[in-house]
């Protein structure tokens, strides 16, 4: 397997590969030959890289194909098309790329920044009218270096990505070639599934499941019904809880609620998949839908031996609605993928509306509710509604319990079973944090425990000695022009910044044309340590203060203090 990212300046171009099994590092600068004959010795394995799918892959393609980097480089950056544009001849061209970013948007630099690692960039420009200076030269490739470095550790921590794209190629016998697809793209390709050559007409033609039962909340279904303007909404309190009824899927909740009892989280069990198949909401373009209920099938019946085959089953199940939204998948189709979302949501309107009198709605989500019992002598009454629900429309419910709740809104909350011991997070606020996603980690870590153990945040916040558990990691979309650190433009998109005490030290700013502009949850005075700050002490400048106003604030969100 090999590592590599490309860089391409006006008259420059360089590559840094790594090899994983023979652990050798590859630099090549500028020698098209040399690439070619290094392409042609690894024509059969797999090149990882991050954005390479959109990026590095048609660098290397172009160079293959006997093009100049440059003009690729124009073609993908300038004028913002995309590489398999640029000419017929790339499809002719052998290369297994496989890209370890998983979303779009999030830079290389950030993750670095996530993981502790030194997020400082080469003061190279790469829009320089003329060839670098060997010492440029040496200075990008150090840059680069660390960059393959930092893709091998994204790859590490995200290997289930790469092990469930070759799950699901391995196991439904694909050609290796498609190791550089999307999973949505296999499952279109394992689905057998192909646009029709003319479009079809009929995105709002809305059809609902047989089986619904809307009395008190008919007129959501009227709504439905009678609109076709994606931009037209409908807010309606269910069950004394505000909901804003679209296209995205059911979404309600309790704010800044705090509650105790015996609290259910009712939970449809593969919902998506499960209306698809029992309304016929698969898409059209699949040569034989029966294909997508056998997948189900098989898959199911994994799970109930703990095979971990069921894995790329799971994937194609549960990649299929959101490619039917894809206009550029094979399974795109709105219609249906309408209907999904569309029936989802009344098949959960018609639950809240039996289950309502005997309990209170907590929230409600995309595939199941939270209630709160009024009165624990009702359970055996919530199960046999709970029983005639499942019976009635196909799907199947779990059931998992809990004592406590803090809320914030649908997408932030705790939930605690004091008894057993299990804590549910959702939410940026409090989530567990991973090596890729670790930002301000001590005020997640500092809610939680105030909340699941009663530890002061004060407590939290100032025994912790790591100042990476500090960390605030800024990343700039293309929309700003830079950074600056008060009045001073500082260089890199990305910057890690901390609270600090000097009340000299100035805040740090998104530039647009001009103009700063103030970044969300940055403190006021603070100081930027760019450089590795894994195992690193916490200065004295450090401002704990401000991370326990701060946590304390978003308490109060979740119905604490």
């Amino acid at each position: 397997m090999l590592f590599y990212d490309f860089e391409v300046f006006v008259e420059d171009w360089m590559v840094v590969i790594m090899d994983s099994d023979s652990h050798s590092t590859n630099i090549i600068v500028n020698d098209t030959k040399k690439f070619i004959d290094f392409y042609h010795q690894h024509e059969s394995d797999i090149w990882v890289g991050y954005n390479s799918r959109h990026y590095d892959q048609y660098i290397a393609k172009a160079i293959i194909a006997g093009f100049e980097p440059q003009e690729m480089n124009n073609w993908v950056i300038e004028e913002n098309k995309m590489g398999w544009q640029f000419s017929r001849s790339l499809f002719k061209i052998q290369f297994y790329n496989f890209d370890i970013m998983t979303q779009r948007g999030q830079s290389l630099k950030q993750l670095e920044g996530f993981m502790g690692d030194s997020v400082e960039e080469t003061s190279v420009d790469f829009t320089i009218n003329r060839k670098l200076t060997d010492e440029e030269i040496e200075e990008v490739i150090h840059y680069c270096t660390h960059d393959v470095e930092e893709t091998i550790n994204v790859f590490m921590a995200r290997q289930e990505e790469f092990q469930t794209t070759i799950g699901l190629v391995n196991e439904f016998n694909l050609p290796i070639k498609y190791v550089t697809k999307t999973k949505a793209q296999l499952s279109a390709i394992i689905l057998e599934a192909k646009q029709p050559e003319s479009e079809r007409d009929d995105e709002m033609d809305i059809s609902f499941p047989d089986t619904l039962d809307i009395h008190k909340y008919a007129d959501v279904k009227t709504f439905y019904e009678n609109t076709r303007d994606y931009e037209q909404t409908y807010t309606k309190e269910i069950a004394g809880v505000k909901h804003i009824f679209a296209w995205g899927g059911l979404h309600g909740a309790k704010e800044n609620y705090h509650g105790k009892g015996t609290i259910i989280n009712v939970d449809v069990g593969s919902y998506y998949p499960t209306i698809m198949i029992r309304y016929g909401y698969t898409s059209r373009n699949i040569r034989d839908p029966q294909k997508y209920a056998n997948i189900r099938k098989t898959r199911l019946e994994y799970k109930k031996q703990g095979d971990p085959r069921q894995g790329p089953y799971k994937i194609v199940l549960n990649s299929t609605y959101g490619a039917m939204k894809d206009k550029y998948n094979g399974l795109y189709d709105p219609r249906q993928a309408n209907n999904v979302c569309v029936g989802g949501m009344l098949l959960l309107l018609d639950l809240i509306e039996k289950l309502e009198p005997y309990v209170e709605l907590v929230q409600s989500n995309t595939d199941g509710l939270y209630i709160r019992l009024l009165n624990d002598d009702d359970f055996d009454t919530i199960d046999d509604i709970c029983y005639e629900w499942e019976t009635r429309t196909g799907m199947g419910l779990d059931f998992h319990y809990f004592d406590e709740v803090f809320q914030k809104d649908v997408n932030n909350y705790i939930m605690i079973d004091r008894e057993s011991g299990t804590v549910k997070t959702k939410g940026a606020y409090v989530k567990k944090l991973s090596d890729l996603d670790y930002d301000l980690p001590i005020v997640n870590k500092a809610l939680v425990d105030y909340f699941v153990e009663g530890t002061p945040i004060e407590e939290t916040i100032n025994e912790c000695n790591d100042l990476r558990q500090f960390q605030r990691v800024v990343k700039l979309s293309y929309k700003f022009d830079g950074a600056s650190l008060g009045n001073q433009r500082i260089q890199g998109k990305v910057q890690r910044v901390f609270a600090s005490k000097n009340q000299s030290a100035a805040r740090l700013y998104k530039v647009k044309q001009g103009h700063l502009e103030k970044i969300s949850y940055t403190p006021e005075h603070v100081f930027i340590d760019n450089g590795n700050v894994s195992n690193k002490k916490i200065p004295t400048e450090l401002d704990r203060g401000w991370y326990i106003r701060l946590a304390k604030t978003r308490a109060k969100d979740f119905g604490g203090f």
